[in-house]
């Protein structure tokens, strides 16, 4: 028998079906998910502790090292965005005092400084010989900006001076070539929800020998449990030892996780590379051949998933992604962080990645260009 009365009755709302309207994802992230992974997200499920589960959590292992070309065995997927793959490399590899170097190409660099000086390391926007820091960060991908960061020489670099090398590739991963072992990355992460095709919430991460035994050699625990990498590298089977319950994993976003590498791994690395190349250089010439401008002059340096326009002059970008919403059901996003109020963001990720795609936001373009309001000033 209850002992107090409710105060608070059902919500109105939740007596409602749910109804999530048909909308074509054309913005930074998340990517719209193909029927593969819708179907691998209706399936039952199993226990986090299952040795079927278990196996699962092995292939996605495998997948991560064929996506990121390493063969680190401490690779694993961490039950929370990018931004938690992110604070698991840094709470991890980061004591209180070390010094720690951004290179910073937009809000992805500025986030990674923000965390460290939180767990009182020292943040250097430069001088790798001078001030000796224990990592270096490079955003890959800048979905902020749609900028791709070159990373060949990179790895060698930090190495002659006893640095490890922190790559963020969320919005390039299956989108752009990266090499994880060859260029020398210490630790790279991802994410599942764009180029993968995944739902949100699960990242990837891998850590090279060096990384594994600066963890493993820590003098201070970890500021986070859930992020800790050694209780995570056991948890996940990397280690060698029976495995230790840790946390409850999201398991049905691990079977998601798993039918989006599977796909990836069907169609191929480069086969991936090729379509995201082609469908962006495409998409370059139907912008400029509406008079838009593109954020990043060098095509050499434009990210192929997320490209950046510049806002014309007289209007708002508020209201031309509105427009596309309302009137096509197509999202495009505006920028964020140093690119906020500047660009346009336009993705082209993963299956998404189609010439059929770029000409219906070409037409949306189109006609918001026509529609909305311009001033004169």
């Amino acid at each position: 028998m209850a002992s107090h009365s409710l105060l608070v009755a059902p919500p109105a709302a939740l007596s409602k079906p749910l109804f999530i309207p048909s909308r074509l994802l054309l913005g930074p992230g998340p990517s719209n998910l193909t029927p593969r992974v819708m179907a691998a997200g209706g399936l039952q499920v199993l226990g986090h502790m299952h040795q079927e589960v278990f196996q699962i959590m092995d292939e996605i292992k495998q997948g991560i090292q064929y996506v990121f070309q390493t063969r680190n065995p401490l690779s694993l997927a961490i039950s929370g965005s990018g931004h938690c793959a992110l604070e698991a490399a840094l709470f991890n590899l980061l004591e209180p005092g070390d010094s720690f170097l951004v290179g910073v190409s937009g809000i992805w660099g500025q986030r990674a400084q923000d965390i460290a000086e939180r767990i009182g390391c020292h943040f250097r926007p430069q001088a790798l010989a001078r001030h000796k820091p224990v990592l270096l960060f490079l955003a890959h991908g800048e979905s902020s900006t749609g900028v791709l960061q070159p990373l060949d020489g990179y790895g060698e670099l930090c190495h002659r001076h006893q640095c490890l090398l922190l790559v963020d590739s969320v919005a390039s991963l299956g989108g752009a070539p990266i090499y994880m072992d060859r260029q020398g990355i210490d630790v790279l992460y991802s994410g599942s929800q764009k180029v993968l095709n995944s739902p949100p919430g699960t990242s990837l991460i891998s850590f090279s020998d060096k990384a594994k035994n600066k963890i493993y050699a820590r003098k201070t625990k970890p500021v986070s449990f859930y992020l800790d990498i050694q209780w995570l590298a056991n948890f996940w089977g990397c280690d060698d030892r029976p495995r230790t319950y840790h946390h409850t994993t999201p398991v049905i976003s691990l079977y998601s996780l798993r039918e989006s590498l599977a796909h990836l791994a069907e169609q191929g690395l480069e086969n991936s590379w090729r379509q995201h190349r082609e469908a962006s250089e495409y998409l370059y010439t139907c912008l400029q051949g509406l008079g838009l401008q593109l954020f990043v002059k060098d095509q050499a340096l434009r990210l192929p998933t997320i490209t950046s326009v510049v806002v014309p002059a007289g209007y708002d970008w508020r209201d031309i992604v509105k427009y596309i919403m309302d009137h096509h059901n197509i999202e495009i996003a505006g920028g964020l962080g140093p690119s906020a109020g500047k660009v346009l963001r336009i993705g082209l990720l993963g299956g998404n990645a189609t010439r059929e795609n770029v000409d219906r936001v070409t037409r949306a373009l189109r006609e918001a260009l026509q529609c909305c309001p311009r001033s004169k000033l």
